[in-house]
């Protein structure tokens, strides 16, 4: 048996990092522990739950999420139909453990969705419904809202049916191990339809115009000695095919409720002339010219983010995605509908158990679905939605870019000195014959304010290992390679501080 001490300096920087962590509750005035009332109420609403007569249990779902996931709000079940499908999509039936106007409804929407820190979880409902009696936990009997959809030959919907019922997934499986089956051919069947139906829908998403930006995410992972690492890397193909089984229920959500004229959208406008010129220049400079022919997000699909150039473009690419907000109507069908990163109209409704406003989507399409009433509760919250997912979206946007901002100092805080190959995913000049970048690290704003580097030209560079974003003053040229030293990183005030090398 080997034993492994820690030095010291590590084990002080991981009290550092721990102490800088946890400030993040208070410093972002975090949700804490439910109210007592609040846990009185979910125990009381599983100890009473009933589930719904219609009985689904022969149909073998499966679910597919991260290998650490408890809160699982989606299994499906894929089969042919003909020459086309048959696809299941169970969504934990969310809404049957809340009482509108009570006290867990109060704090769901005074919470609005769940919020991931590095060190754990803060859940949008108490464990009892989020990781217990409301997950659809394999061998566990369910409640949920199962969508029923039937796919022509090419994956199109030709029909689509929503209705309460009793579930019981048969596995739950994560992104890794099915990725692995599928590349050795000894997946399930229902896994291999999944990737047959994903790659036919990734097709329609191409040809109706829409966007996926394959940006590396950056994961924080705990080591087992107490620190933490980012783990950078681009989605792998299954999450990218299971994705488009939820963007075609979100989908069919939005037309469901256009139809019925009640309902709430997830909006997004398309991008303006300013952001696409600047783009085509971008992507000119850095030697992949976007030539306009193919819409943006068929050109995005062909971008390699291990390229370092093409890296940059992929960063480039975000000023694409602004502008996303909520739409709410009753009885007006709104003109502004389309989602326009996913070229349809589109709803958030299959993460109820982690985002607030999917209940409120998955009542309102099975009432339509069946032509019953949408009940009053749901009708009367759709105009403060809006509000509610704002601020909680930005609050969730800010506490991912202070803990990447905090493991990132304290990746770098003992090596202080240490010069380090990086790439300059946004440049402080024009890339070649490009018209330059932004000064911002995108999708994290991270170190804005030059973290003491000076007020003269600086661009945002990545290193690959330790995975770190940050500022770095000169005259930087999007998508080249640089070497950086590292001059100073400070956990408690979160800040990198690096120079040029040469």
């Amino acid at each position: 048996m080997s034993h492994h001490r820690l030095t010291p300096s590590v084990h002080r920087q991981n009290s550092q990092l721990a102490l800088a962590l946890n400030s993040l509750r208070t410093t972002l005035e975090l949700p804490g522990a439910f109210p007592e009332d609040v846990l009185r109420e979910a125990k009381e609403a599983v100890a009473g739950h009933e589930l719904p007569e219609l009985d689904f249990t022969h149909i073998e779902f499966v679910t597919i999420d991260p290998e650490s996931s408890t809160d699982l709000d989606q299994a499906l079940h894929i089969g042919r139909a003909g020459p086309g499908y048959k696809v299941y999509y169970a969504i934990a039936d969310v809404p049957s453990f809340v009482i509108p106007g009570g006290v867990l409804d109060a704090e769901t929407r005074r919470r609005g969705q769940t919020f991931y820190t590095p060190d754990g979880r803060i859940p949008l409902h108490p464990e009892v419904i989020s990781e217990e009696a409301g997950s659809l936990l394999a061998g566990q009997l369910c409640s949920a809202f199962v969508w029923e959809f039937e796919l022509d030959a090419a994956a199109e919907v030709s029909s689509v049916l929503v209705r309460r019922a009793q579930v019981r997934s048969r596995a739950k499986l994560n992104y890794q191990g099915v990725q692995a089956e599928l590349d050795a051919d000894t997946a399930a069947p229902v896994l291999q339809l999944l990737k047959e139906v994903g790659i036919k829908r990734v097709e329609l998403e191409r040809l109706r115009g829409g966007a996926s930006l394959n940006m590396p995410e950056q994961e924080i992972e705990q080591l087992p000695d107490g620190g933490y690492r980012i783990v950078a890397a681009p989605p792998l193909p299954v999450e990218d095919w299971n994705a488009q089984i939820s963007l075609m229920t979100g989908m069919a959500a939005a037309g469901i409720m256009l139809e019925g004229k009640v309902g709430i959208l997830r909006t997004m406008p398309a991008p303006d002339e300013n952001s696409l010129a600047h783009f085509h220049r971008q992507t000119r400079a850095l030697g992949k010219p976007w030539d306009g022919e193919m819409s943006y997000g068929e050109y995005l699909r062909t971008l390699d983010p291990t390229d370092p150039q093409q890296l940059a473009i992929v960063h480039s690419a975000g000023m694409l995605f602004r502008g996303a907000g909520y739409t709410p109507f009753d009885g007006t069908v709104p003109d502004a509908a389309i989602q326009s990163a996913i070229g349809a109209a589109y709803a958030h409704s299959t993460a109820p158990l982690r985002r607030l406003i999917d209940r409120f989507v998955l009542v309102i399409c099975e009432a339509l679905s069946n032509g019953a009433d949408v009940p009053a509760w749901a009708r009367a919250a759709l105009p403060s939605l809006p509000s509610i997912m704002a601020a909680s979206d930005q609050l969730a946007a800010k506490l991912e870019r202070l803990s990447l901002d905090t493991v990132e100092a304290a990746l770098l805080s003992n090596r202080i000195g240490q010069e380090f190959d990086a790439v300059v995913i946004s440049g402080s000049r024009p890339a070649k014959n490009g018209n330059g970048g932004s000064n911002g690290k995108p999708g994290n704003g991270k170190n804005g304010n030059g973290n003491g580097n000076g007020n003269g030209p600086s661009g945002i560079v990545q290193i690959a290992e330790p995975a770190v974003t940050a500022r770095c003053p000169g005259e930087l040229e999007s998508g080249t390679q640089v070497r950086v030293r590292v001059l100073s990183a400070d956990i408690a005030s979160r800040e990198v501080r690096l120079e040029l090398v040469g």
